[in-house]
């Protein structure tokens, strides 16, 4: 099972970046095909669902931890549904995807754009790039600790009563990398 997971992330991998190498030749109307906020967010998004589902594979189920977070919108009763439904994984995907973009736009507004301004241009990129990474992994350590807690019980993620901490842990970091791919992009782009 570990090698399948290995494999599984490699492929994710090799998806988002032959996804990335698009972004400047297909941009979406309306967005800029190096925001931070935007792909950031949906890097985020996607990581740290493809991380819920690969440790809720192996830990409980492959959808109990999505399912967990339309406890939002359902109650407990969301905590325990293992199956794919409309209701409980619709809802939970629609959330954490509407939470990575509140978090991507926090990443932006607070590491991306004030290093921008700092250094439009980079002469050196990787003296650009450590801050990102490092902004990146200071908002997911934040979202980790308001998520975790700071919020009240019916605002967390849910998916803490599915997983282990190791799992928390990896999620969120899936989840850094994820802001860190947005604000690269946003340095890539204007280099």
């Amino acid at each position: 099972m570990r090698y399948e997971s290995t494999g599984a992330a490699r492929s994710a991998l090799r998806i988002i970046e032959g996804g990335l190498s698009q972004v400047r030749q297909a941009p979406l109307a309306g967005v800029r095909p190096t925001s931070a906020l935007w792909w950031g967010g949906m890097a985020a998004n996607l990581l740290s669902a493809a991380v819920l589902m690969l440790r809720g594979r192996q830990e409980s189920t492959t959808l109990g931890p999505i399912n967990a977070v339309s406890h939002w919108a359902y109650g407990k009763e969301a905590l325990q549904q293992d199956d794919a439904t409309l209701r409980h994984t619709a809802t939970g995907a629609a959330i954490h995807a509407g939470s990575s973009l509140f978090w991507a736009a926090l990443y932006d507004f607070v590491v991306v754009k004030p290093l921008l301004r700092r250094q439009p241009v980079a002469s050196e990129p990787m003296a650009a790039a450590a801050p990102l990474l490092v902004g990146a992994a200071a908002v997911a350590t934040v979202a980790a600790a308001v998520d975790l807690k700071l919020v009240p019980e019916r605002l967390t993620p849910g998916f803490q009563h599915r997983l282990s901490n190791t799992s928390l842990v990896l999620t969120y970091a899936a989840f850094g990398v994820g802001l860190a791919v947005g604000g690269l992009l946003q340095l890539r782009g204007r280099r």
